[in-house]
């Protein structure tokens, strides 16, 4: 190839990226493909170690004046927030019959109501520059339904009318508004499965198997991307193919 033929690509922008919960699992994959791909990295989080080139702001994602705080020590830190994943979430599973009120509002208080405390104080910032990404993380089982987890579920459900409302508000301003829905992903949870109970997963799932966390945090890096800045309001399952239809 000649040079005059060479097609020379502009260098990447760096952008601000909050995902919070990325202490472990899921949240902790997709922190770490943001660093892999030069983007500065903060989180809010409770407690634990976090991956190489993450800025930590300990906060609590049920509490308001701890989320505008953490929010607001980035901010110093590294600048206006551009790219927001809201990942952090708690499981509480229990029966229907047996779950008790407390259960089903700290599931919601954290999963649902804390994603929107995220979205309220970071949307600020991504309507004054006119620009912003904002990646909610659902669950296969938001729409799929789970037995045990009434509580889980309609919180994760809940994010998906959530990410349509915002996107109706100030999709206008440069801003988008995506859920990211995984299925079963390799993590200490599921490892921790019996080995009867993984294989009965694995035969419901399309795919016959279970995704890795880089999977899931390479469908969070492409909607939070420049290149999928007409995606907005969208559910991107990353299941292996459970919930189709769903």
């Amino acid at each position: 190839m000649s040079e005059e033929s060479k097609t020379v690509l502009p260098e990447r922008r760096s952008r601000v990226v909050v995902v919070t919960g990325a202490n472990r699992g899921i949240g902790r994959s997709i922190a770490q493909r943001f660093v892999a791909d030069g983007d500065r990295v903060a989180t809010i989080y409770r407690s634990g170690d976090l991956p190489d080139g993450v800025f930590g702001a300990i906060g609590d994602v049920s509490d308001t004046a701890s989320v505008d705080g953490a929010f607001a020590e980035i901010e110093a830190e590294l600048g206006p927030v551009e790219v927001l994943v809201a990942n952090a979430g708690i499981t509480r599973d229990q029966l229907l019959m047996r779950m008790s009120d407390e259960d089903f509002d700290q599931v919601i208080n954290v999963n649902l109501t804390g994603a929107f405390r995220c979205v309220r104080r970071a949307s600020k910032g991504m309507i004054r520059a006119r620009y912003g990404r904002i990646v909610l993380i659902s669950s296969v089982v938001g729409l799929y339904g789970g037995a045990g987890q009434t509580n889980y579920s309609a919180s994760k459900a809940g994010l998906v009318g959530f990410a349509r409302s915002v996107t109706r508000e100030i999709g206008s301003r440069g801003i988008t508004a995506n859920v990211v829905a995984p299925g079963f992903i390799n993590t200490d949870m599921t490892a921790a499965l019996p080995d009867a109970k993984q294989a009965e997963y694995k035969a419901a799932i399309p795919a016959g198997r279970f995704a890795e966390p880089a999977e899931v945090a390479a469908a969070v890096a492409f909607v939070a991307g420049d290149d999928a800045g007409y995606i907005s309001g969208a559910v991107i399952p990353v299941d292996g193919g459970l919930g189709m239809g769903h």
